[in-house]
């Protein structure tokens, strides 16, 4: 009876020392890098206010249509446009053509001076000739001397002032038409419009409520193209390429797969999360979609078919397998992803393999 327990025992002691054991297998491999995100939606940007104060009014509500420059809110601006009407005023007050007869009349004044200049020139010639010829006086030489200075004068000053009121004239009008563009253009901002054709996707203010320039009025973007938006970790990015294909699971269509391409890469970490934005666009898109929808998904990296592979739970420290006798073997791999590892060299397909401890 003792002989009988003590060989059951060891029948049993052999039984639990076998371990299971596997081969490898020939199959497709494609390893991807994780990705999760949100969508947006192409040209989607915060509408923000350059000007503080009271919404006027509300032109669109959330989902409306909108074209570029479509209004979407205006603010209470009734001392702006006071202002703009004073410089309004001020830029027809100080324009050109107004002051056209005061130029008119400082180049009469030029003309005359000019006149009155030739003819005491012309004086003073003729009375210098009866002077060499010992007619007249000498005092009335001088005068004609004295007076041509005095019209030469005048016709200088007269010149230099026409000079100078153009001058200022083209000063004043200038600067009084920049004053109303720049109070017209002030203007301008408490009027806010779309900068995108697509969709409001929400109004965040109504009617009546503070507006400052911190505060986002709206977000609008394209109601037609959309872009996945999703972050890969730091490790990953030296991997990632432009037009790798990507796989996509939308919270929204569980039941389905959708092909993307990487079609931008952000090339500034976030340091916060230690992660960089890439962005990827549908090869065919869902018909109905919304910004912030969120997905996860997988960058293919590469593919290969027919390839060698194993379990990853059987690879020791990414270069050595255990063998069913216990021998352990160093291995080549390459193309690795969630469960199974390829192996490129040191392994054929009949070796059976132990799960290493």
């Amino acid at each position: 009876m003792k002989y009988a327990i003590l060989l059951l025992l060891v029948i049993l002691a052999g039984c639990g020392s076998e371990q299971d054991t596997i081969k490898p297998v020939i199959q497709n491999i494609t390893e991807s890098v994780y990705a999760s995100g949100v969508i947006k939606s192409d040209n989607q940007y915060q509408l923000f206010a350059s000007v503080s104060g009271i919404v006027d009014e509300v032109f669109v509500d959330d989902g409306a249509a909108v074209e570029i420059g479509s209004p979407i809110l205006s603010i209470v601006n009734d001392a702006q446009k006071l202002m703009v009407d004073n410089a309004k005023l001020s830029a027809e007050f100080n324009a050109l053509r107004v002051n056209r007869g005061k130029l008119d009349e400082a180049r009469a004044l030029v003309e005359l001076t000019k006149s009155q200049m030739k003819n005491d020139s012309s004086l003073l010639e003729r009375q210098k000739r009866l002077w060499a010829q010992n007619i007249g006086a000498q005092v009335t030489l001088e005068q004609r001397e004295l007076a041509y200075k005095s019209a030469s004068a005048s016709y200088r000053s007269a010149r230099e002032k026409l000079a100078e009121l153009e001058r200022q004239l083209n000063y004043l009008s200038k600067q009084a038409q920049n004053n109303y563009l720049i109070s017209s253009k002030t203007s301008n901002d408490y009027l806010l419009t779309s900068n995108v054709k697509g969709k409001v996707y929400q109004m965040k203010l109504a009617k009546g409520e503070i507006v400052t320039p911190q505060i986002p009025v709206a977000i609008i973007g394209d109601d037609k193209k959309f872009l996945l938006e999703m972050q890969i970790d730091e490790y990953d990015i030296v991997t990632i390429r432009l037009g790798m294909p990507v796989m996509v699971v939308l919270n929204s269509y569980r039941d389905s797969v959708f092909k993307a391409v990487v079609s931008k890469i952000n090339p500034i970490m976030n340091l916060q999360s230690k992660t960089f934005t890439i962005e990827a666009e549908f090869e065919h898109p869902p018909k109905v979609l919304y910004p912030n929808i969120s997905f996860e998904g997988n960058v293919v990296i590469s593919t290969k078919k027919d390839a060698l592979l194993i379990p990853r739970s059987y690879l020791l420290n990414d270069s050595t397998v255990v063998n069913k006798s216990g021998k352990r073997m160093l291995v080549r791999t390459g193309l690795k992803d969630y469960q199974m590892v390829e192996i490129l060299s040191g392994l054929d397909v009949n070796e059976e393999l132990i799960l290493p401890e």
